[in-house]
């Protein structure tokens, strides 16, 4: 068994990258499932969010790295793999559980990756298994801990809070501004309440289902509008923040050019926190739009990490902590099969001697029979649990592997425990 883990993100990709490569859920699972009904891959998860696309797998047989190479090729239109970085093995469990506290974040200690990393793996449950599904719990606990021990998620850390920072830094403040939010999820009903708190006077919130708008509207106090009404609003507001789970851009130079156009010399900030991007990048050409996208939100929240930063050491060793022991449970997984294929194989030559000395000894009661069967039971289970009990506690302390292997030499089991599956449900660990 091999873990393997494949992607990019905001350090190894621009956006224009990204939002190529961006999973919907039913993309994602559609080609785990591809991959694992091929044999290629044993279980799968991909996490995609607006900053990372990530494949997490158990390799079924052999490398499965072209595989997902290929796969991201394909959304890319053009070779991936030099945007793309690998993981393998302990490497997997200790990036992940670094991603779901934040420490990979475009934001240091961003609280939403956290529900990102839940939401993926909850997604993805049909194609995963058991080994994938006790990595991501325990990288959700991990990053529980360091979020709870550490100050890594201390002060304004999102990517709604941050952009909301750079708006306020152009125009000065935002007391009594006005504010279109398009979308109404998670990211923004974070950028509405930063809107709110900062003072902005009236917040819209546009979205393709009016019933949602009205209702993130209804909890904030803010104004819900109909989706094709809300461009002619763009005449007054001073702020537009986009986040919506389109896969093209919703915000065009066709639909706003003549709003834009009637504010005369009033600067519109339109900051797009969308992956895929909600907006056209030649809306930032016209007269008076200044237009931010993800990677411009770089500069802007650097700013707000160094207190941050000091809690990074911290945070890594809890990480490591959690990382080892899931890796000491990986292990341990390793001798089960070595262990039950140990005991069929010692009892099989059991039994065989037994039936030959049966033979020798000549006729016997059925007594005496069971009374020497017993016995050779007794004497090889006698012979065979230490060396079980110490081959399961070696797997368990991280020197497992190496004498896993070497008991399968020792004893001739490669062929009978090479191509064992490990465990389908967490029932049978």
């Amino acid at each position: 068994m091999a873990l393997i883990v494949a992607g990019v993100s905001h350090a190894t990709a621009p956006i224009e990258i990204r939002e190529k490569l961006a999973f919907r859920a039913n993309e994602a699972t559609a080609e785990l499932a591809r991959l694992r009904e091929s044999g290629i891959i044993r279980e799968g998860v991909a996490l995609s969010t607006c900053n990372r696309t990530e494949i997490y797998a158990v390799e079924q047989n052999g490398d499965s790295l072209p595989h997902i190479s290929s796969m991201l090729s394909r959304r890319l239109g053009d070779d991936a793999t030099g945007f793309m970085y690998v993981r393998r093995d302990r490497n997997v469990a200790t990036h992940l559980f670094g991603v779901a506290a934040g420490l990979e974040s475009m934001i240091l200690g961003e609280a939403q990756i956290h529900g990102q990393v839940k939401d993926a793996w909850e997604e993805c449950r049909g194609e995963s298994g058991p080994i994938l599904n006790r990595m991501f719990q325990t990288a959700l606990l991990a990053a529980s801990r360091a979020r709870e021990e550490t100050g890594i998620g201390r002060g304004a850390a999102s990517v709604s809070s941050a952009g909301v920072q750079l708006v306020k830094k152009i125009f000065g403040g935002l007391g009594g501004r006005r504010a279109m939010i398009l979308g109404a999820g998670d990211v923004a009903e974070l950028a509405l309440e930063c809107l709110l708190s900062e003072g902005v006077r009236v917040a819209i919130v546009a979205n393709r289902t009016h019933e949602r708008a009205r209702a993130l509207a209804d909890r904030h106090g803010a104004t819900a509008m109909h989706y094709d009404q809300c461009w002619e609003s763009l005449r007054d507001v001073d702020v537009l923040i986009c986040s919506t789970a389109s896969p093209v851009p919703v915000v065009t130079v066709g639909r706003v050019r003549d709003p834009v156009a009637a504010r005369g010399d009033r600067p519109l900030c339109v900051l797009d926190l969308a992956l895929p991007r909600d907006v056209e990048a030649a809306v930032g050409g016209l007269d008076n739009v200044f237009l931010y996208d993800l990677d411009d939100l770089r500069a802007a929240a650097a700013a707000n990490v160094e207190r941050r930063e000091e809690n990074i050491p911290a945070a890594q060793q809890i990480i490591a902590l959690e990382s080892a022991k899931y890796w000491d449970w990986v292990a341990g997984l390793a001798a089960v099969p070595v262990v039950k294929s140990f005991r069929e194989e010692m009892d099989r030559v059991r039994s065989t001697e037994l039936a030959t000395a049966l033979r020798r000894l000549g006729p016997l009661s059925a007594e005496q029979i069971q009374t020497i069967e017993h016995f050779s039971k007794a004497l090889m289970n006698k012979f065979l649990h230490e060396p079980s009990v110490r081959l399961k506690a070696a797997a368990a302390n991280g020197r497992g592997l190496g004498v896993v292997d070497a008991a399968r030499y020792l004893f001739a089991l490669e062929d009978k425990t090479q191509s064992d599956a490990p465990p389908t449900t967490e029932d049978d660990v």
